[in-house]
């Protein structure tokens, strides 16, 4: 292991292990890759190969795939607060859902005078006999300012209960159960249609995104194309703080937070910022998921829709960063697999995924593998 020697005034040289690189040759190898497959390959099983080759990537499962993306990014953002910091959250669809519907209501605007009533307000006010736009509607005409309020708007209204909630110093099973009561509370508030979001139906039937059509193969897999480059780029900007001073004091706090504070530091600021960090994460990904999937109603803030989120970091591995991504990956692959090929029991095989992994696998898919890899050395 290398190391830096640091020597201070009447003091003997300590030796601390010297920062590595973000990646290795073979993760650099990996993340070249998937640009690849994102940006290269994808497009071309998509929009070159003819439709009745095996090799043609449909656009349904093109859809699924960006769908999974998103999720895989949620599944980053947890576990930066929870495999490395030591914070469950099982509210975080609430960020998810709310940069949703700062995106849908942008999505609900570019639909002008297209919709079923011919009116420049969306569909739902014009049925509940609304006569102008909320106040809150007031900068969704502009692509920009979406741009800018998918990153405040889950930002802020993390970084205000997290301050009050850190301030406190609520943590463990307190912390997890009074995040799902706000993302409850936040449900059943967005049910209601004097909120103007749409009621129980949410909003949906998007036709244009910047003025271009969006039900296109184009704008498809430009979508698909931006979703995949920002979850590497959320991974290596994670690789990258965990790695940092800043990620140290955080598994700090993880490990031993009172022994954090008996060494000077004060825990609140980096429980704060990688808790609003991970928030805005969420709100980004709820941005990209709302014009690929078509649809964003209150359901993306269910209590389910949350705890899943730690399911897929816990099946993947946490603190591994990867393994949230590939935890992702492979509960939703097996989800839409089970849902088509065994309908009415593919609920009991999830289940048992989520048992084998409970009882066999403590540290996710990627510990496994880190353990057989480990088996094979000492057996060689």
């Amino acid at each position: 292991m290398n190391t830096t020697t640091v020597t201070t005034s009447g003091a003997s040289a300590d030796l601390l292990p010297a920062k590595g690189p973000l990646l290795t040759r073979s993760g650099w190898g990996t993340i070249l890759v998937a640009l690849l497959v994102v940006c290269a390959v994808a497009p071309l099983l998509n929009l070159v190969v003819p439709a009745g080759s095996v090799f043609h990537l449909s656009d349904y499962m093109l859809g699924l795939l960006g769908k999974i993306m998103c999720y895989a990014i949620c599944a980053l953002a947890m576990d930066l607060i929870w495999g490395y910091t030591g914070i469950l959250s099982l509210g975080h669809g609430l960020f998810f859902a709310l940069g949703g519907y700062v995106m849908g209501m942008y999505l609900m605007r570019q639909i002008g005078r297209d919709g079923n009533y011919q009116s420049d307000l969306p569909d739902f006010m014009v049925f509940l006999d609304w006569k102008e736009l909320p106040w809150h509607w007031a900068l969704s005409d502009s692509f920009v300012a979406t741009l800018l309020l998918v990153v405040l708007v889950p930002g802020l209204v993390a970084f205000v209960f997290g301050y009050f909630a850190f301030r406190s110093r609520i943590k463990g099973v307190y912390f997890s159960i009074i995040t799902q009561a706000l993302t409850f509370a936040a449900l059943l508030l967005f049910f209601r249609n004097e909120t103007g979001m749409g009621g129980n139906n949410g909003f949906t039937d998007f036709k244009r995104i910047l003025g271009l059509p969006i039900a296109t193969q184009e704008m498809r897999m430009t979508l698909f194309i931006i979703t995949g480059l920002t979850l590497l780029g959320f991974y290596l900007f994670a690789r990258w703080l965990v790695g940092s001073k800043f990620g140290r004091v955080l598994q700090a706090v993880r490990d031993a937070e009172s022994r954090v504070m008996f060494c000077g530091y004060n825990p609140l600021p980096y429980k704060l910022t990688i808790w609003t960090i991970s928030a805005v994460m969420c709100g980004i990904a709820g941005a990209l998921y709302v014009p690929q999937v078509g649809i964003i109603n209150p359901s993306e803030m269910s209590t389910a829709a949350s705890i899943e989120m730690a399911v897929w970091a816990a099946v993947g591995g946490r603190a591994t960063l990867v393994g949230p991504i590939i935890g992702a990956f492979l509960v939703n692959g097996a989800k839409s697999w089970l849902t088509v090929t065994f309908p009415e029991v593919w609920l009991y095989f999830l289940g048992a995924l989520f048992i084998a992994v409970t009882l066999f696998m403590p540290h996710g898919v990627v510990g496994l593998v880190r353990k057989l890899r480990t088996r094979k050395g000492d057996s060689a």
